[in-house]
């Protein structure tokens, strides 16, 4: 681990005077991937749902936003308004189209030069504070950071030791570049967010952050579109017979989100009840992403191979009011993850009145109450999931319960919230930066 900005080579620090002013103007940085993309498919997910909600909310209690983000279509604006107060900016850096996730760090110092010469087109103090987003934007905030002179917060999102400690069969680790990357970044930060207590211990005992500089802040939901409403007229508009037993995947389809599991799930409930069969449906709403773009054919394959190509639904990703429809029609969402951050996709389900059967995994332990929301499995065995399902589906009393119960989970997580949250700490790491001893220039 490297010395954190402010120490000499040998240890020794020098102090200065920081002045604290108003927080007017945050710049945010998401390098790999755009909030414009449709979360579901390629890299955008959770994190982009996450920078868009967060970004608006803030704009909404007076702070503006610019996000920083890689140009790849030559299509799009440099400078693009997303909301009242939030710009998105794009950077060209590398070729617009075919640059992969792991080729982006080679990218980094060109991207990093377009988001200075940008702040340094502005009067000097134009921005007050660095929100970055994944270990790639880190290594980019970190050196804004020492450039402004102002406090570099940090979201991990997911965290490669993590990852590599929990990989589905089949998936591709984490390379060391991003772990020492990840390193580097908990290093340089002043405040680091982290989705769920869990997460920050994985922060403390992974990466020796300092517990001081990590805050606890969960994602929310949108309130005002994940709500509950009629479950008939939504399915009525999908397709779907008043009947139908549905149990949904909604994500990326990659190995980390085990799609794979849910297909085999439901051929085990087949195989225990197959009076099911005429009415279950399995909608996998999402598209290819990460390793599981070599094989973006496989879960066809599968569900071909398992005999269940009949009941299971492939959809391509859906825009959030879409989304909605399919939550409501679900009779339960199904979420069997290695690892989540922290699982927006349940927190919107249950939003919406519908039960999620989950990994007991990262964040999904918080995201799910157990027996109250949802079902929380331990594990990922297919038997396991199968035999919530079968619970599920033979007992509508438990679907009705478990659905209100998530109605009422999901209330305590709110983007109003977050953001309001994200504000103390952006003060609570400037007030840290200020008291921290940094170098003077001679």
């Amino acid at each position: 681990m490297g010395k954190r900005p402010g120490t000499t080579d040998d240890g020794a620090v020098v102090r200065v005077e920081r002045l604290t002013r108003p927080l007017r103007r945050v710049a945010m940085i998401s390098v790999h991937t755009s909030p414009l993309d449709q979360p579901g498919t390629g890299d955008a997910g959770g994190m982009n749902v996450y920078i868009v909600a967060l970004a608006r909310q803030l704009a909404a209690q007076g702070i503006a936003v610019d996000i920083f983000t890689r140009a790849t279509s030559g299509s799009l604006p440099p400078v693009l308004e997303l909301a009242p107060g939030v710009i998105v900016r794009h950077v060209v850096a590398g070729p617009l189209e075919g640059l992969t996730k792991t080729e982006l760090p080679g990218q980094l110092c060109t991207f990093a030069r377009d988001v200075l010469r940008t702040e340094a087109s502005y009067a000097p103090g134009y921005y007050d504070v660095i929100h970055s987003h994944y270990w790639l934007s880190g290594q980019v905030g970190a050196l804004a950071r020492d450039r402004w002179g102002v406090p570099l917060v940090h979201s991990m999102h997911t965290m490669a030791k993590v990852k590599n400690a929990l990989l589905a069969a089949g998936d591709t680790p984490e390379p060391t570049a991003r772990v020492i990357g990840e390193e580097q970044v908990v290093d340089a930060a002043d405040l680091v967010i982290a989705n769920t207590a869990a997460e920050a211990t994985q922060l403390t005992e992974l990466y020796a952050a300092e517990s001081r500089r990590v805050r606890v802040i969960s994602p929310g939901v949108d309130l005002d579109v994940f709500r509950p409403g009629d479950k008939q007229q939504s399915r009525q508009r999908l397709g779907l017979s008043a009947e139908a037993l549905v149990a949904m995947f909604v994500g990326r389809i990659q190995p980390l989100k085990a799609p794979d599991l849910v297909i085999e799930a439901a051929a085990e409930l087949l195989a225990r009840r197959p009076e099911l069969r005429s009415g279950l449906v399995v909608p996998v709403v999402g598209g290819p992403s990460g390793s599981g773009l070599d094989s973006p054919h496989g879960l066809v394959d599968q569900a071909r191979r398992l005999d269940v190509d009949d009941v299971v639904r492939f959809v391509a990703p859906l825009g959030q009011e879409a989304l909605v429809d399919y939550y409501r029609a679900a009779d339960w969402v199904c979420v069997p993850s290695f690892n989540e951050s922290f699982g927006l996709v349940a927190i919107e389900a249950q939003a919406c009145g519908t039960p999620v059967v989950a990994a007991d995994v990262g964040g999904l332990s918080t995201a799910v109450a157990d027996d109250i929301s949802g079902l929380l499995i331990s594990g990922h065995d297919p038997h396991d999931f199968a035999t919530a399902f079968e619970k599920l589906a033979l007992d509508e009393g438990l679907r009705e319960r478990l659905g209100r119960g998530g109605i009422d989970h999901a209330q305590g997580f709110s983007w109003e919230r977050t953001a309001r949250q994200t504000l103390a700490a952006y003060h609570d790491a400037s007030a840290l930066m200020t008291a921290e001893p940094v170098a003077m220039a001679e």
